[in-house]
């Protein structure tokens, strides 16, 4: 399957997106099962009980609901306030949440509190940025002075209409939400579903087919693809393989050559390892502490593996590398951003 196919499906009345470069699964969003909150959710809040060790505040969702703000001051019990879900909540604690609030959407990024005009620095075109520039300023005529407005890389290819709707659809919506701040907490916006998700951020570069026929994953193999994900075994170039292993404290990744154990057959697979590593940790959903044992080599090779990590990371974002320890492993953080795709896969891929 060669260039990027967009595909669209249905599991068990469950949402499923992915995202494939020359056959390679790059991008996967499953919905939850049941009435989850998603990342993505605006609230109205109720500021509850400050942690200052922890420098945070929880504050009251709906339906018996936490959320946890990481900001403290300027805000008292009983406050309400406007937050939005940044990321999945751990199994038995509080969704993470921020006031920083986005209205986000294919072509713009409406930023209530941080006013100005921003264009995404891949628009390269001095007059096309002066057009876009010209474009925002007659959409947003007229809407409140603190929101600032982005807009993204996918307005290069983009009709001026449609991004002048998309622009509007979005001030709109934040003028409203930023209007009703009093009463009960309460869903506001919902998080963005994985179709949604796939139109909004997947379509640039354009992809060179979307799918959307029912039973795309099965018939693509796409179904093949994320069951391999739910494995800890990665098969590596060269007859090497990781083992990705989530426990209750870090991720475990242990790098094994193949029967080739020479100096240059090591780096060669820890190459490969770290190149891929941080696709199969943002598709398996995994992310806090992750602890890497690369295959035995000189320390002196170090210096070149870490510069393949630091590129390979650089694409991801959301990830501190910590570097080695004492012992020879390996340590970078890497925030959740999504659910463990075994939990979202549970049931739905053999």
């Amino acid at each position: 399957m060669k260039g990027r196919v967009v595909i669209l499906d249905e599991i068990a009345d469950r949402q499923c997106a992915a995202l494939i470069v020359d056959g390679q699964l790059h991008e996967l969003s499953i919905d939850p099962e049941g009435d989850r909150v998603l990342p993505g959710a605006i609230f109205r809040a109720i500021a509850d009980r400050p942690m200052k060790g922890q420098g945070g505040i929880f504050v009251k969702l709906p339906d018996g609901q936490t959320g946890f703000l990481r900001q403290v001051s300027g805000i008292a019990p009983g406050q309400r306030l406007l937050v939005q879900v940044s990321g999945p909540a751990e199994a038995g604690k509080a969704f993470p949440v921020t006031t920083r609030l986005l209205f986000k959407s294919r072509f713009a990024i409406v930023t209530p509190d941080a006013p100005g005009l921003n264009i995404s620095r891949r628009i390269k075109d001095e007059d096309l940025r002066a057009d876009l520039s010209a474009l925002a300023t007659e959409a947003m005529a007229g809407a409140e002075a603190r929101l600032g407005l982005i807009l993204r890389s996918a307005c290069a290819e983009a009709e001026p209409d449609a991004i002048a709707e998309d622009i509007a659809a979005m001030r709109d919506l934040a003028q409203a939400v930023l209007a009703d701040v009093t009463g009960d907490a309460e869903l506001l916006v919902d998080g963005a579903v994985a179709h949604d998700i796939a139109f909004r951020d997947w379509l640039d570069p354009a992809p060179d087919e979307v799918i959307t026929e029912p039973g795309g994953f099965a018939d693509l193999g796409v179904d093949d693809l994320v069951a391999a994900l739910l494995e800890p075994r990665v098969d590596l170039s060269g007859g090497g393989h990781m083992m990705i292993e989530a426990t209750r404290a870090l991720v475990a990744v242990d790098v094994n050559t193949g029967p080739d154990t020479s100096p240059a057959a090591s780096l060669k697979v820890n190459i490969a390892a770290a190149r891929d590593l941080g696709r199969q940790l943002r598709l398996r959903g995994l992310g806090g502490q992750v602890v890497v044992d690369f295959a035995p080599m000189s320390k002196k090779d170090r210096a070149v593996l870490d510069q393949v990590i630091k590129a390979a990371f650089k694409a991801e974002g959301d990830a501190h590398l910590a570097g080695w320890t004492n012992l020879g492993l390996y340590e970078l953080t890497r925030r959740r951003d999504r659910l463990p795709l075994e939990d979202l896969a549970e049931g739905l891929f053999a």
